[in-house]
């Protein structure tokens, strides 16, 4: 390892799955995990996307979706599937 390089720990199965996860991804655990990191929004960038699409559609319809419009979408997305990674606090 360099000295920008840290280890990480996990179980015997959860390495097992990674490794397994990589070779059908073509890459490595390493890249795996590097990828997983790079490319899953934190909380505080769900919260200035939401912000973000608040201020586009109140741009673009003339005012911001209500409380219960916002709420109505997390949970279509939710069932949809589609908020697996998404937090329900980034509003």
């Amino acid at each position: 390892m360099t000295a920008d390089e840290t280890g990480i720990k996990v179980g015997t199965a959860a390495q097992d799955r990674l490794a397994q996860l990589a070779a059908e991804h073509g890459t490595t655990i390493r890249g795996l995990v590097e990828e997983l990191a790079q490319s899953t929004p934190m909380q505080v960038e769900y919260a200035e996307r939401a912000g973000l699409v608040r201020s586009e559609l109140a741009s673009a319809l003339g005012s911001a979706p209500s409380p219960e419009a916002e709420a109505k979408a997390r949970a279509l997305l939710e069932r949809l599937g589609g908020g697996a990674h998404s937090p329900r606090a980034a509003a």
